[in-house]
């Protein structure tokens, strides 16, 4: 390539990567897969090492892609969060190795399964865990402390731990909590992940910490960062040493004398890959001597003492025998591929969805065409395009009837997918009973997946309201049902009939509307005959009501057929007013925010008791912040409160405000009573 077409290159090239760098690191939502990201650095790297003199300190090969979000205070890391050079074969894995022996170093190491997650950093003052950090750009990072102390793999203390301790480690959703948080967001009508590490990233991005403790994320802890009070001679003694301090450590590593011998332990992870309960992205090769890790250094961007080696992603070609169209809790109408079932990550696989008919057209897949399918993140089976035309295939076309119903379907403004609009449509009937028995709704124990299928099946229930209808003989009649299930069910049904207001108005799924917004119509209006006759405008006037959100509530009102089910719901006994406690008047008028872990209060349980009691829960600090309520951890919220000069008090002054129905005397504890907080004493 001539240096003209060279120069061109690279400067689309960077664009490309910086674009997908912002998208992975900062959003946690990426357009390209994880090899595509790959080869491009590949190509750049190559262009850069024929052209040195195109090289710029701002190319991202010189660099380590992301940056600290504005959401999150900024925390200046100590040590670099470095990342790590890719080998994508073996023989640049023998060329690393040459490297190091250059260097007079005749090495032993340490391989490690690679976590694919979101790197951070955990900080322990005397064994309290005080801070927790995302990698950012390696240099300066997110303070997400409060996110990282609702994960329970994250140990709050430490027994004999050293003065200061500073461990580096991986947040990642497995598989099992992912396809949980998947069906969850489907069931939702919202955006499902794409895959765990976009999911993990996202859950520990998020400004209110009680979404992050219901993500059921987890962590491995590899690296020692800071160690005061301890020295350590090897890379193995510093994983050895966190195992016995109570962090869950990378999952598997061994020592090896050999680059041969750590070769092979790289193949056998790669066999085990799919077997595994999360996603890893590849191997880590350490040098395990932390005196030559001294001595070798790091460039800009990597450690010259490790290498990561990424697994190339597995594809296999099958033949494409149909495409299932499924509906929706929404109506959405979704295309799933069948095909010859391909051994793919560890496990037979025979479905993938094909999501939307544009998608379908973007491949050109057509029945009988042979295609090339693959496991997104090693988990979601996915077509990734088409190997070889089929005899006499033509292309394929989405049904213009719902095949569930037979009503028309249709494209709504502004969406990418076919919606069928008929309320009555059986298949959406499904997915409503779902939602409407599921634990953020009504929670009905008993009324899973399984038994809503066979109750719609058997013609027992078209609709909610059928269910408060069932009787014990009909239950009888279902696979796996006994008298103790059945009395089960029948008990929970008559129990949900108690709820809230904001329980049932989640539970009839109305569009754009999650269970906050279910709380906050139920609150405001009172009633469902009040939010019934509710016009645009007394809608928008709720804090954080916008047009779309309106517009849903007034069209599910409109719907024919609405009026007739809440009807049917009011006589057979479920309730339809709000219940919640008047409000008192302790803390009126006063915004507070509520950071770190309180002794005996969630951050839930102390937030609804500042609603509970006229004041405002805040999640951020501002100027206009009346009291800070800290707890242990308190990370950045605390510091900004003192740099405002906004009153810091603990629990127990929190509880006696209630108590004595005034707010406290504003006061800042001395930093020996705030240490109290960070660490009470025995």
């Amino acid at each position: 390539m001539e240096r003209e077409q060279a120069q061109k290159r690279i400067a689309e090239l960077r664009e490309v990567i910086e674009r997908n760098n912002r998208l992975y690191y900062e959003q946690d939502a990426p357009e390209l897969e994880d090899f595509e990201y790959d080869a491009l650095n590949r190509e750049l790297k190559a262009l850069e090492a024929e052209y040195p003199d195109l090289v710029t300190p701002d190319s991202p090969t010189q660099n380590v892609g992301g940056a600290a979000s504005a959401k999150f205070s900024k925390v200046t890391h100590a040590v670099k969060m470095e990342s790590l050079q890719d080998a994508f074969s073996f023989d640049e894995l023998r060329d690393f190795d040459a490297r190091v022996r250059e260097a007079g170093i005749e090495p032993e190491y340490v391989v490690e399964v690679k976590i694919d997650g979101l790197s951070v950093s955990l900080e322990y003052q005397n064994g309290v865990f005080v801070r927790g950090s995302t990698r950012g750009d390696g240099i300066v990072g997110e303070d997400v402390t409060e996110n990282l102390a609702t994960i329970r793999d994250i140990p709050k203390r430490l027994a004999d731990a050293p003065d200061f301790l500073e461990v580096r480690g991986e947040v990642y959703m497995p598989h099992a909590a992912f396809l949980r948080f998947k069906e969850e967001q489907e069931l939702a009508d919202k955006a499902a992940p794409k895959n765990p590490r976009n999911a993990a990233a996202g859950s520990l991005r998020q400004k209110d910490a009680s979404v992050t403790a219901g993500r059921g994320l987890s962590v491995f802890v590899f690296n020692i960062q800071q160690c005061r009070g301890r020295s350590f001679a090897t890379h193995a003694d510093t994983l050895d040493y966190c195992k016995a301090l109570g962090f869950p450590v990378s999952p598997r590593y061994h020592v090896f004398a050999g680059i041969e011998d750590a070769v092979r332990e790289i193949e056998t992870i790669g066999a085990l890959r799919g077997t595994l309960e999360f996603d890893i992205d590849g191997a880590v090769i350490k040098v395990n001597d932390l005196a030559a890790r001294e001595a070798l250094g790091s460039t800009n961007k990597f450690p010259r003492w490790a290498i990561a080696f990424k697994y190339p992603p597995e594809v296999k070609q099958s033949v494409l025998r149909e495409i299932e169209v499924s509906v929706g809790r929404t109506g959405v109408l979704t295309p799933t591929a069948v095909f010859d079932p391909v051994f793919l990550a560890g496990t037979s696989v025979s479905r993938a969805s094909l999501h939307n008919e544009a998608i379908i057209a973007g491949l050109d897949v057509r029945l009988g065409d042979i295609i090339s399918v693959r496991k997104a993140g090693d988990i979601i089976p996915e077509v990734i395009g088409v190997a070889e035309r089929g005899d006499g295939a033509e292309p394929y076309r989405m049904p213009t009837r719902c095949p569930s119903c037979g009503a028309p379907v249709v494209h709504l403004a502004g969406e990418a997918a076919l919606r069928c609009v008929n309320p009555e449509c059986p298949a959406q009937s499904l997915r409503n009973i779902i939602h409407f028995a599921s634990r953020d709704a009504m929670a009905i124990d008993g009324l899973g997946e399984a038994v809503a299928v066979q109750l719609t099946e058997r013609g027992l229930v078209h609709d909610v309201a059928d269910l408060y209808t069932l009787t014990k003989e009909q239950l009888l009649t279902l696979d796996k049902f006994k008298e103790k299930s059945a009395d089960n069910l029948l008990k929970a049904l008559e129990a949900s009939k108690q709820n809230n207001l904001d329980k049932l108005v989640f539970g009839l799924g109305i569009r754009n509307i999650g269970d906050k917004a279910a709380a906050l119509l139920a609150e405001t209006f009172g009633s469902m005959e009040a939010l019934r006759a509710a016009d645009a405008q007394a809608l928008l006037a709720i804090d954080g009501f916008g047009d779309i959100m309106a517009q849903s509530v007034l069209a599910f009102f409109a719907r024919e057929g609405t009026v007739d089910l809440l009807a049917r719901l009011q006589t057979l006994g479920v309730n339809m007013r709000w219940k919640g406690e008047k409000k008192g008047t302790a803390l009126s008028g006063l915004t507070i925010v509520v950071t770190g872990t309180l002794p005996s209060l969630s951050r839930q349980q102390a937030e609804a008791l500042i609603a509970q009691n006229g004041g405002k829960a805040s999640g951020s600090v501002s100027k206009r912040t009346s009291y800070v309520l800290a707890g242990a951890a308190p990370g950045s919220k605390l510091t900004k409160a003192q740099a405002l000069g906004v009153p810091v008090i603990d629990e127990a002054q929190f509880l006696a405000m209630l108590q004595d129905g005034a707010p406290a005397a504003p006061q800042e504890p001395d930093a020996e009573s705030f240490y109290d907080i960070l660490e009470p004493k025995a």
